[in-house]
């Protein structure tokens, strides 16, 4: 017979809080079961019973997670706690809470009136007409053999496609440090993260106090003013902190 899956308690985020409180029937795992607080001395984890084992980082997983943690941070200051960390019963959450209290509380402070704000800056298909009418030298090759039969140009285009990529390269690095010169300013701290094709320029989160939100997407319609000919800008707005908290709670050592 197999061994019964024991059961735990997953947590998801840390708030401030000494109140009791439900937040729905978001658990992972597709159970059904609730999102609740465990708390200790003014903060709090938000938690719900779920199998002790091994969860994988499956799409379904991973967006299980993250909504409910959003969910929370409707209401709260929100601590992200990694994918996958299970306590074994409410004690041990409460014994975590109790060694960790100091640390955090002043996380809890110090993100307190901020929220991640995320960019990504794509080329649009436009810049390759863009840099063929601003790049003379690109532009005569092209038009030298376009009236040549193909057979008899292969060694010039091919020498024309490193040529445009070389030049979507470099815009891609002015245009990758005009944003950022705009926008981390405005930032209290910035992650820059990897773009994962040619097109992307830029793909980053923004750590922005409240009192900056509104300068912070002004200064984004104006750069879709700005740039928009060329470049879709994906803005995405108030998410959970995960690119700048991400706490690592070893439960067994507790």
């Amino acid at each position: 017979m197999e061994a019964a899956i024991k059961e735990g308690i997953y947590i998801y985020c840390i708030i401030e809080s000494n109140q009791p409180r439900i937040f729905g029937a978001l658990g992972i795992g597709e159970r059904g079961d609730e999102l609740y607080t465990v708390s200790y001395d003014g903060i709090a984890a938000v938690v719900s019973n779920a199998p002790i084992k091994n969860y994988s980082l499956s799409r379904e997983n991973t967006i299980a997670h993250e909504k409910a943690i959003e969910e929370v941070m409707k209401d709260y200051v929100v601590l992200p706690v990694r994918f996958a960390t299970i306590a074994e019963d409410e004690g041990k959450v409460k014994k975590i809470l109790k060694e960790e209290h100091d640390k955090f509380k002043g996380l809890l402070c110090e993100f307190k009136d901020k929220k991640e704000l995320g960019l990504k800056a794509i080329f649009k298909e436009a810049i390759y007409e863009d840099i063929l009418e601003r790049r003379e030298n690109i532009r005569r090759l092209k038009q030298k053999i376009e009236t040549l039969p193909q057979d008899k140009t292969y060694f010039q285009r091919m020498e024309i496609g490193k040529m445009v990529e070389n030049a979507l390269e470099e815009e891609r690095g002015l245009y990758k440090e005009n944003i950022l010169n705009i926008l981390k300013p405005l930032a209290e701290d910035t992650k820059i993260n990897t773009t994962y094709w040619e097109m992307m320029i830029v793909n980053a989160a923004f750590l922005v106090n409240k009192a900056k939100e509104t300068e912070f997407d002004e200064a984004v319609k104006n750069l879709d003013t700005t740039y928009g000919n060329v470049i879709k800008f994906k803005y995405i707005g108030t998410i959970p902190p995960f690119n700048f908290v991400n706490l690592v709670i070893e439960t067994g050592k507790y």
